[in-house]
């Protein structure tokens, strides 16, 4: 081991531990003359202690008092961290008693004894000391004790060895405490030759044979099988992620845990099948040479194997760093050397081919795996360099190994154990980029064991429900609530957008957790189902769709489920009089509304299943999506959280499912509404910036200390850069049942302040806007102008038949000339933002939608507003003019 301490003279600049490392020696006795080798070489410790007089050092007291002095000095005169500190100490104690053993006089450990009378006064004063923890000095004194065996000569006294029956017992008075290390059957064997009778004395060498000995990480209850035994404790409580497959297996073990039809071969397995599976690829990983604590960069998009290989990684100890596979080459590439990996898992050959080079040239990757597809599939020859894995040969590999250690007690000694903590990163998740390069998200254990625990109050799963996965699964919304999920023994199926309306149907999944853009993409498909339906059943279907529209408004405010800012409490009176108007307003719709369930909207739940919610987070659920799946009685309950909070930090809950909002905080979560110039709480009602603290709340951005600062303050509280507000408590009235929920209104950065000084949340018209069958996609710009203006890409199928419904066209057109086009997006405009604060002026039309590929959105498909206004700058210049 070797330590680096910065500053000041009475410290190490090097140090090589003999104890470090973890080594175990197979002893073997020998006679021979008295003798002794002298200490390590510990350089500038060494020279000190060669100045002072050896007697100085004539007890481990003196020692301590020596330590007790270099404390204070280099707390005092270097400002040292003491907590820094004491793991350097504890480092330096331990080769100082290496020195003072190889100094003090050989006579003071004629008996094995007086040894351990040395060590017990060390430990003693070490404890008491340093605060060490007892339990982790035992074991380097036990490694100390083993590295001291040849250098140390024991001259035992005849008579002590000739009055035992047993010529072992010397021995066995330092065995005791180093039973992981030392076979107490080998002492014998090697002691059985020197039988002595009284007034002979016995010089003894030790001669050992150093084994290297390597740590093992392990999750404590996934692996507890294997563990059994060696000296680990038994632990019900998860400390580590993967602790959750052992517990599910146990539980649920045959249910079928997990559907994935789209990938070659097709894959269905149960909750055993699963646990065994993770297991399998974490000891493949292990033989293959991948360490504790080291990154190695994940690169594929959702499947099982996904999540075999996040928890495989994860169950190591190791760090896994997430992407999906759209991203662009410099984007992974940039991410896999910023974390430091070491080595690549990707989706297939397809996307190893693409990257291989640029990765080759510019980075060093110990190992690739490809979790699908076959190696003959790398087109590269060149790459042969870089050792590649097919996902079944990890499997396979780590199978035998873990097979071997189950049967074999001498393997499993081959291992120095260490859980692991929950305060050990587990991934890094680099954050979509909407603006500046991504940030690596440090997410620790713990992070995530608290979205695990406490998420059942949103979405309150009981086993066999079924569950449709769609988001990617670094993700991490999709990846939190997958975890969740499978504590509680249900189906998932794996989908993609393409396959998703026929897979609802398929499975008719009793919840869909996806974001709001899924959302809108099932309103409009129904929208245009009623569109393209005979007049006279499009006229039933929006008119019933109007009654329920009214329905659900006077249920919510008899329910007491409205939003105000109003801190004034209402008139009881007042409150009564409405609560009654909307309870009569309620019973005269609530028969049509049931007509409208039987007749129209069955035939939806029947096609796109959700029967028992919709959990909607990572972006802006508009409120007219919000208010027709209400309508429609299929319940959506928006969430709200960010990558650095694991993510989720509030939702909607089934029994208060308050629209507009994004319900309140989880278990275990704080949110606050604060001033973004003084950092004061505001008042509920009030309009600030949100900040939220809790367990779930990151480690901090990984080697980006002032990021981290930017938004984590020195209390744990995140700055989310979210504009909200929460909602007033009043005893009375519409929002009587809205106490406490929090209302977000756009991102503080996506604010838009005109030259007049006014300050506009362009979130509030984009949402409005998009309410039009029209308009695909918006983005409101006018920073420093005098009014607003619009980026639109039209949704050309619309376009045209709106034209040709308003004889703007000829019945056989195919498409629309540029000025038809504007004027209809002009008044589509003024139609479905009239009621917003700010009103849009000229418009500028794209013809190519934004997406991922093109880097005009996120892997999370929210657009980049700063990259969208970068490429049309020429054009948006052009409008103002």
């Amino acid at each position: 081991m070797v330590l680096v301490a910065a500053e000041g003279n009475l410290v190490l600049k090097k140090m090589v531990l003999v104890a470090a490392g973890g080594k175990s020696s197979a002893a073997s006795f020998h006679t021979g003359r008295l003798g002794g080798s002298g200490g390590g070489s510990f350089y500038q410790e060494q020279i000190f202690m060669s100045q002072v007089k050896n007697e100085y050092f004539a007890s481990p007291y003196q020692l301590v008092e020596y330590h007790k002095s270099v404390k204070a000095s280099m707390v005092k005169l270097y400002d040292v961290n003491p907590e820094t500190l004491k793991f350097y100490q504890e480092q330096i104690f331990m080769s100082q008693e290496q020195i003072f053993m190889s100094q003090v006089k050989n006579e003071y450990f004629v008996f094995p004894y007086q040894l351990i009378e040395y060590h017990k006064s060390v430990k003693a004063s070490m404890v008491k000391l340093y605060d060490v923890n007892p339990e982790t000095l035992k074991f380097y004194q036990e490694q100390i004790f083993m590295s001291q065996c040849p250098n140390m000569v024991m001259s035992l006294n005849s008579s002590f060895v000739a009055s035992c029956r047993d010529p072992r017992y010397p021995l066995k008075h330092l065995v005791p405490p180093h039973q992981r290390l030392i076979n107490s059957n080998l002492l014998y064997r090697k002691c059985r030759p020197f039988f002595v009778t009284r007034n002979q004395t016995l010089q003894v060498y030790c001669n050992s044979q150093a084994k290297e000995m390597q740590i093992r990480k392990f999750s404590p209850i996934l692996e507890s099988t294997l563990l059994s035994g060696n000296g680990v404790l038994p632990s019900n409580e998860w400390k580590a992620v993967p602790d959750i497959w052992r517990t599910s297996a146990e539980k649920f073990g045959d249910r079928v845990a997990l559907i994935d039809p789209y990938h070659d071969p097709p894959t269905n397995m149960t909750y055993k099948q699963l646990e065994q599976e993770i297991l399998n690829f974490s000891e493949g990983l292990r033989v293959i040479g991948l360490k504790p604590e080291e990154k190695i960069s994940l690169f594929a998009d959702n499947s099982c194997r996904w999540l075999v290989a996040d928890q495989g990684i994860m169950a190591t100890g190791a760090i896994n760093v997430v992407r999906g596979s759209r991203s662009s080459v410099e984007e992974l590439l940039q991410i896999y050397n910023h974390s430091e990996s070491v080595a690549l898992v990707v989706d297939d050959p397809v996307l190893y081919n693409h990257i291989s080079e640029t990765f080759r040239a510019r980075a060093t990757i110990k190992f690739v795996i490809l979790l699908w597809g076959q190696k003959s599939s790398i087109r590269d020859v060149a790459a042969a360099e870089i050792p590649v894995y097919s996902y079944n040969e990890i499997t396979s590999l780590g199978h035998e190994s873990h097979t071997a250690l189950l049967h074999s007690e001498d393997a499993r000694k081959q291992y120095i154990y260490e859980s692991i903590s929950s305060d050990d990163i587990a991934t890094l998740v680099y954050t979509s980029g909407t603006t500046g390069n991504p940030k690596g998200v440090m997410l620790t254990h713990e992070n995530l064991l608290h979205q695990i625990t406490n998420l059942w109050d949103i979405v309150p799963a009981v086993p066999g429900d079924k569950f449709l996965s769609l988001l990617p699964p670094w993700h991490a919304y999709e990846r939190a609530c997958e975890y969740f999920i499978f504590t509680h023994g249900v189906e998932q199926a794996y989908t993609t957008m393409k396959n998703l309306k026929e897979d609802l149907l398929r499975y008719q999944p009793h919840y869909l957790i996806s974001v709001p853009l899924v959302y809108e993409t099932l309103y409009r498909g129904i929208q245009k189902q009623f569109s393209s339906s005979s007049a006279v059943r499009k006229l039933f279907a929006l008119l019933f769709l109007r009654i329920s529209l009214a329905y659900m408004e006077a249920k919510r405010i008899y329910e007491g489920k409205c939003l105000t800012k109003n801190l004034d409490q209402p008139s009881f009176l007042v409150s009564l009089l409405d609560w009654l108007l909307a309870r009569i307003s309620a019973a005269i719709l609530w028969p049509l509304h049931m007509l409208a369930k039987k007749i129209v909207y069955s035939k939806i739940h029947s096609a796109i299943g959700i029967s028992k919610a919709g959990v909607s987070g990572g972006g802006s659920l508009p409120s007219h999506v919000d208010k027709f799946f209400e309508a429609i009685e299929i319940k959506v309950q928006n969430g709200y959280g960010l990558t650095e909070s694991s993510p989720v930090v509030a939702a909607r809950r089934p029994n208060c499912n308050v629209l507009g909002s994004i319900g309140h905080p989880i278990k275990h979560t704080e949110i606050k509404v604060v001033d973004a110039e003084t950092d004061k709480v505001l008042p509920h009602g009030l309009k600030g910036i949100v900040k939220v603290s809790g367990p779930q709340v990151m480690k901090g951005y990984y080697k980006n200390p002032f990021a981290t600062k930017q938004v984590l303050d020195d209390n744990g509280w995140l700055n989310t850069g979210d504009i909200g507000w929460i909602c007033p408590r009043h005893s009375v009235g519409r929002s009587r049942a809205a106490a406490g929920v929090i209302v977000l209104e756009g991102r503080a950065k996506d604010t838009i302040v005109l030259s007049t000084g006014e300050n506009v949340e362009p979130a509030e018209i984009e949402e409005a806007a998009l309410r039009s069958s029209l308009i695909q996609q918006i983005v409101v710009i006018g920073q420093d102008q005098r009014r607003l203006a619009a980026i639109i890409v039209p949704n050309k199928e619309e376009i045209l038949s709106e034209a040709k419904r308003l004889s703007k066209v000829e019945s056989d057109a195919s498409e629309v000339r540029k000025e038809i086009l504007t004027s209809l997006l002009h008044e589509e405009l003024r139609k479905w933002t009239s009621e917003c604060s700010f009103q849009v002026g000229p418009i500028l039309v794209v013809n190519e939608p934004f997406m991922i590929d093109s880097g005009l959105m996120t892997p999370t498909m929210k657009i980049r507003r700063d990259k969208v206004v970068s490429q049309y700058k020429e054009e948006i210049d052009n409008l103002y003019k």
